[in-house]
Order: structure tokens, then C-alpha cells, then sequence
């Protein structure tokens, strides 16, 4: 008899055959990495990733080689991989889910990507800590399981975490209400950069107010 789970997984059970995600530029550009075949595990498609990562390299003004990121849900790693790709100088790559950590780890030797840090850690638990020891990103990626409310508890913890200036791309299966008295307490204070909409999944490049910096 299997013994049940205490608590549920985030991606649910892992499959046997992988999947694959695709660098789109870089230094790996085409280079296919297997990806989990997990239940909730979705790569970041390749037409966003390619509109994201020039909206950031156009706030970065192309200095990726001083900026660091935060790859926080990681799950496929499809976004912390294209920014180490870009020459990103520090990713930090987390997921709670033992075998899509394994892989990633798998992953960055592959790539022999050493400015690519994986753990496995959750990440509400792992910002408190990266802020209570003074660390700063410029660029943290969201893109936790849209149907666990993970994206309103952690973006109001981002702030501690990010550079002056930094940002935060953020994915949502709903439109973030950003402007107006609807503002919800979880948003005030972001103003969304860029934004667009892919299917039915809604994304945004979201940075503090100036007075809120």
C-alpha cells in the first residue's frame, strides 16, 4: 500500500518521458533542456519569454552583466535559464519540489552554467530570509500556481529584496487591477511597466512607484 502524501505537491506526480524547453537567445540560443513532466508545470511560452526579455533588456539598458535575478516557482527554469543565457552575473533558481529541483540542477551542469544558483526552498519562507540577510535583485520572476493565491502573498514581500530601480515580471491566470480605487492592498504601490496577454494568461513587468521605493 502507498503510503499518502501529508501534504499535497505543487506539481503533482512526476511522469516518465521529460519535456523540453527551448533558450531562445544568448549564449545557449536553440539549446534544448528536458524539463519535468509534472501535473501544473508550465514553461513560459516562447513568444512571452521572447517579449519579456526584451521589455527587461530595454530597462536594463543591455547591462546584464552586473544585474541579478531571482527565479523564484522556478519549476521548468525556461526564464532563469534565458536570463543566464543573456549573461545575467547571478541567478538564483528556487523551487519546493524536490524532483523539478533535481532537474534543474541537472540542467545548470549541464550548461555548466556557474552563475546559476538552484534550491530547493519555499519561497515565502526563502524571501524573508534573503531579506533579512540584505540580499538585492534586479529582475524577480513570479510565475507561482495561479490556483494557490501565491502571487498576493509574496509580490508585497518583493520590495525588501529588490534593487532601487528593480522589477518584477509576474504571470496571473486573471488581470491584476493596478490603477483606481478597485487597487487591491497586495498591489499598491506597483505600476506596470509593460503588460500583455497571451491566451488566457495575463503578464506584466511590474515596478514600485517612486514614492514607493
Amino acid at each position: 500500500m502507498q503510503k499518502k502524501s501529508a501534504k499535497p505537491q505543487p506539481h503533482g506526480a512526476p511522469r516518465l518521458a521529460p519535456r523540453q524547453v527551448r533558450i531562445i537567445g544568448g549564449a545557449w540560443k536553440r539549446t534544448l533542456l528536458p524539463v519535468l513532466d509534472a501535473n501544473g508545470l508550465r514553461p513560459t511560452p516562447d513568444r512571452v519569454r521572447e517579449t519579456v526579455f526584451n521589455w527587461i533588456n530595454h530597462q536594463l539598458g543591455g547591462d546584464w552583466d552586473r544585474a541579478c535575478f531571482l527565479d523564484l516557482f522556478a519549476g521548468s527554469g525556461a526564464l532563469g535559464f534565458e536570463a543566464a543565457s543573456r549573461g545575467a552575473a547571478k541567478v538564483i533558481m528556487v523551487d519546493n519540489y524536490a524532483p523539478a529541483a533535481h532537474q534543474l540542477d541537472a540542467n545548470r551542469e549541464k550548461l555548466k552554467a556557474n552563475q546559476v544558483t538552484v534550491l530547493r526552498a519555499d519561497a515565502l519562507a526563502l524571501v524573508r530570509d534573503l531579506a533579512a540577510r540584505g540580499q538585492r535583485f534586479d529582475v524577480i520572476f513570479l510565475d507561482p500556481p495561479y490556483q494557490l493565491d501565491l502571487l498576493e502573498q509574496i509580490l508585497p514581500l518583493c520590495p525588501a529584496i529588490l534593487n532601487e530601480g528593480g522589477m518584477v515580471y509576474a504571470e496571473a491566470g486573471a488581470p491584476l487591477v493596478l490603477e483606481g480605487d478597485a487597487v487591491p492592498d497586495w498591489l499598491a504601490g506597483w505600476e506596470a511597466v509593460r503588460a500583455d496577454k497571451a491566451g488566457m494568461v495575463y503578464y506584466y513587468l511590474l515596478r514600485l512607484h517612486e514614492n514607493n521605493t
